[in-house]
């Protein structure tokens, strides 16, 4: 077997579809439990009634599996319970199958609702030990249980070291490290809890200590019959415990159905408290709260501050922290932006703008001589459009997804894309949009589905891609400034934020959820970065060239024989008009289409010069630059929107793109032009 090949191993049976595993997020109040349902959830997670509380569901996918993630009330123990707490229990061992002895209840469940297969309990690292007793409590469901060993950044930060190994053995169930408002973690413990549905490991008895295991003993006797286990259907332990702590309603129900049962069994509590130091509920409790703290003795240490890793933890509070993190991925997207503008303008220089001088002295007359031009003309728009601006980008953006902060990028703005109805599998997508919508498009097409794909792929025709990235930096960044082109870039945002939620609105549909992975920092190494630009770059070559070259030569033929004229005159309604552009650039506009990269260049060939300040003043320039970013995406974005959402939808996506781009820069247009009348 070849050596240069991984196998990876796939389970026989996913679980996804019917076969996905229920899993339900089980804690105490603030352990972080709905953070983590927020990290993996959809955008819009359905809300169910159960016992009078509400629980949120959604879908999320898992690599190629899925799981039913249900996010419960919080509950601060299993005994002593009041209504609502209750009615949790009854969800944790029953979910809408109620056994016999909860039949004759007034209010059934009334919804299909299956109880969780496995259990994930969110524990706060640094307060373990109270967190421990419920833990305890859990292992008596008979239900697989992971443990969610939640805000170890800050356990850590408190000098608390907690060894989840050794946790794990004890227990005998996971113990997953997470930092769930961060998303360190997340991935693990959804793959350790379908492990877990798949193998169906239940935890290790958690005894009692021995003189209360021997006290309970005569109780325990009682409870170990058929009848009682048909009844109630719940594991033995946990009905043996609720009965010895008094539990109302399990001591209702034995004595409804059971009546000579419940004599005998409080009996055997009053044998057994009298074997006891204090009443048997106060001792339990107490026993409980002492095996959590020799279990918490056990598997922690105490230490000064981690100072290992120091940088990675302050970087990761920069990027996922829930507030600040946005603003630092706003930082990272400036940072590129200057870096490339800087870089670009130095690159242009040795390039780009000596090979325009040179082809500027060759003015021919003839019909081959013009298209020879074309062709000179052609190639070096590529050169100009690649070399300076779109290479520096995609080397960038691929330095920021090897060094892993791209992925803690794309987590903050995961949370944003909640807000405009689409679940975080877009997230990486739209990062991916800022190089090339075309395979952005694609990962849509591989991670979502339905009314949510639709939306997320007529949003992406709006990601200013490279190669649009790339004419703002070269027009915007030589006539605007950076203010200029930072305000494009916002004034972008703002338009997608708006109109994703208005088609998040019209096209509702319950989304799923994905799971975002955190991979630790690396640095970069130069050939995997080299290869992947070359990757994301190569069609260049095969797609962008011909179709540079040709839509040079077709506006040069259209110019040399003077049919240019007509189209711009059928075009002087929203070029002249409606844009206050010269007419001369409606040709630019049209035949833009064929790919971004030709805009810039007819625009030169347009004007017959590649210095445009003259023809153009900084309000059209803006004008022309907001018309593009919004405006019809090009051809290879079309065909893969056609194979993604159909004919119809892809159209729609033209339309839209038209009427966005209109509008919104016949709107930047009014508003400069009555700045530059206000202030001049």
């Amino acid at each position: 077997m070849n050596s240069g090949i991984s196998m990876i191993s796939v389970p026989r049976q996913l679980l996804r579809g019917e076969r996905r595993p229920r899993v339900a997020l089980v804690g105490r109040s603030r352990t972080g439990k709905s953070s983590l349902f927020l990290a993996a959830s959809s955008a819009s997670p359905q809300r169910l009634l159960h016992g009078g509380e509400t629980y949120a569901e959604c879908l999320v996918e898992v690599g190629l599996e899925q799981i039913s993630l249900v996010d419960l009330p919080a509950v601060e123990s299993l005994h002593s319970l009041s209504v609502h707490d209750q009615g949790l229990v009854k969800y944790l061992l029953w979910g809408d199958r109620w056994p016999p002895v909860a039949a004759h209840e007034a209010e059934p469940p009334v919804l299909a609702f299956n109880a969780p297969d496995v259990l994930i309990q969110v524990v706060d690292a640094t307060a373990l030990q109270r967190d421990l007793e419920l833990t305890l409590e859990l292992t008596l469901l008979g239900k697989p249980l992971v443990v969610a060993l939640n805000r170890v950044d800050e356990a850590r930060r408190k000098g608390l070291y907690i060894n989840p190994r050794a946790l794990s053995e004890r227990l005998g169930v996971p113990v997953v490290p997470t930092v769930a408002h961060m998303g360190i973690g997340v991935s693990e413990l959804f793959v350790a809890a379908l492990a877990a549905a798949r193998d169906k490991v239940l935890p290790l008895p958690q005894t009692p200590s021995a003189h209360i295991d021997t006290a309970l003993k005569p109780l325990r006797s009682l409870l170990e019959r058929p009848e009682i286990e048909a009844a109630f259907r719940v594991p033995w332990p946990f009905l043996c415990m609720q009965l010895a702590e008094n539990n109302d309603y399990f001591l209702q129900e034995l004595g409804c159905h059971f009546p000579l049962l419940l004599s005998e069994v409080l009996a055997a509590r009053r044998v057994a408290e009298r074997q006891l130091p204090r009443l048997l509920s106060d001792e339990l409790h107490a026993d409980r709260h002492h095996r959590a703290a020799l279990l918490f003795e056990n598997v922690t240490q105490f230490g000064g501050a981690a100072d290992a890793g120091r940088w990675q933890r302050f970087l990761d509070g920069v990027f996922l922290h829930p507030r600040w993190g946005l603003i630092g991925s706003m930082a990272v997207f400036a940072l590129v932006l200057l870096m490339v503008f800087k870089v670009s303008t130095l690159l242009d220089s040795w390039t780009a703008a000596p090979l325009a001088e040179w082809a500027q002295q060759w003015q021919p007359e003839s019909t081959a001589g013009v298209v020879g031009r074309a062709v000179i003309d052609g190639l070096i728009g590529l050169v100009g459009i690649v070399i300076p601006y779109m290479l520096p980008l995609v080397l960038l953006l691929v330095a920021l997804e090897e060094s892993g902060i791209m992925h803690r990028v794309a987590f903050v703005v995961d949370r944003g894309f909640h807000h405009i109805g689409l679940h975080g599998g877009v997230a990486a997508p739209f990062l991916v949009g800022l190089g090339c919508n075309v395979p952005a498009i694609s990962m849509v097409a591989a991670t979502s589905r339905g009314k949510d794909r639709l939306v997320a792929t007529l949003l992406l025709a709006f990601v200013p891609c490279s190669a649009r990235s790339a004419i703002i930096l070269a027009m915007g960044g030589k006539y605007l400034g950076g203010l200029g082109v930072f305000a494009i870039f916002a004034l972008t945002f703002i338009v997608l934020t708006v109109l994703g939620g208005l088609l998040a609105r019209r096209y509702s549909d319950v989304a799923v959820g994905l799971v975002q992975e955190i991979p630790a920092y690396a640095l970069p190494g130069w050939r995997g970065m080299l290869s992947k630009t070359w990757e994301r770059t190569s069609d260049i070559v095969t797609i962008v060239t011909p179709l540079l070259v040709a839509g040079s030569v077709l506006l040069a033929l259209l110019s040399h024989f003077g049919a240019d004229r007509w189209i711009n005159l059928l075009l002087s309604p929203i070029t002249h008009w409606w844009l206050g552009l010269p007419v001369l650039l409606g040709v630019p506009i049209l035949f833009g289409v064929l790919r971004k990269e030709l805009s810039l260049l007819m625009v030169y060939q347009a004007l017959g010069t590649m210095e445009i300040v003259p023809l153009l003043d900084w309000v059209q320039i803006a004008t022309f630059l907001v018309f593009l970013t919004f405006y019809i995406p090009c051809v290879s974005t079309f065909a893969v929107m056609l194979r993604t959402i159909g004919w119809r939808q892809a159209w729609l996506s033209i339309g839209l793109s038209v009427a966005v781009a209109l509008l919104i820069s016949g709107c930047v247009r009014v508003l400069l032009q009555f700045s530059q009348l206000l202030f001049e």
